[in-house]
């Protein structure tokens, strides 16, 4: 008979950025109940700290740490402080929508130096750490449905996403010797405090339950399934790939 996949994550340590809200902390939540440590990283101390006294006082496991992430050598350092590391989400990320003969060099360097730039280096500070560490691990970054395909107002973030797309697999193609998976998850719009100003423009709306073709708005209870099988032993031969969760947009 074939054995059930295992889906548990006990024993294993899994770091988190943006963790605070969200999908992040969605995700941190699912790892925690199966059975993870999860290290829970942002900016806002205050955010992270009440997801870890959550998770605590419900008996799991869970440590506070903030950092910028676009802080480089900061979250290298958080990287190096860890003992175990098996799982990482690299999820912090931002967008600010507008055409594309509007972007300023300001908002082009806030948007590619979060979404992309510090997405980098934070992979290949946890990388290099998992190397050294000899366990092998799971990587999964946060892209998008915008790392697949193209839409007005999203020019920087669809660059962003789609250089994340293109990082994932050549990484992925390095660290595999190591034992080390990467892939990403690629939401469509996912109902968060980062997107809800977007949904306050009715037409706007309307246009995402149109191309979303299941006719809802994600929520982050849609991406903590995948989060939690890539991050499994049941997704062994996954890598290099992503999942998208898009309710049936790109299929148009």
């Amino acid at each position: 008979m074939t054995p059930m996949p295992s889906f548990s994550l006990s024993g294993r340590t899994a770091l988190i950025t943006g963790a605070g809200r969200g999908i992040g902390k969605a995700i941190a939540d699912v790892y925690a109940q199966a059975g993870a440590e999860v290290v829970l990283c942002a900016r806002s101390m205050d955010e992270i700290a009440a997801v870890e006294a959550e998770l605590t006082g419900a008996g799991l496991k869970a440590r506070a740490i903030s950092c910028d992430v676009t802080d480089v050598a900061a979250f290298r350092a958080l990287v190096d402080g860890l003992d175990q590391l098996d799982i990482f989400v690299n999820n912090a990320g931002t967008n600010k929508p507008q055409p594309q003969m509007e972007v300023t060099e300001e908002d082009f360097d806030r948007i590619t130096g979060l979404n992309l730039r510090a997405a980098f280096f934070a992979l290949q500070a946890v990388t290099r750490r998992m190397k050294e560490l000899g366990r092998g691990g799971s990587i999964i970054n946060m892209s998008s449905q915008m790392g697949h395909i193209g839409a007005e107002n999203r020019s920087v973030y669809c660059a962003t996403k789609w250089g994340i797309e293109g990082l994932t697999k050549a990484t992925a193609i390095e660290v595999a010797p190591l034992g080390i998976r990467i892939n990403t998850i690629c939401p469509t719009f996912i109902e968060t405090p980062l997107t809800k100003p977007y949904f306050e423009d009715p037409a706007f709306g309307e246009h995402c339950k149109r191309m979303i073709k299941i006719g809802r708005l994600g929520q982050v209870d849609d991406i903590v399934g995948a989060a939690l099988y890539l991050s499994s032993d049941a997704s062994s031969l996954m890598t290099g790939s992503s999942i998208l969760l898009d309710g049936g947009w790109t299929a148009e």
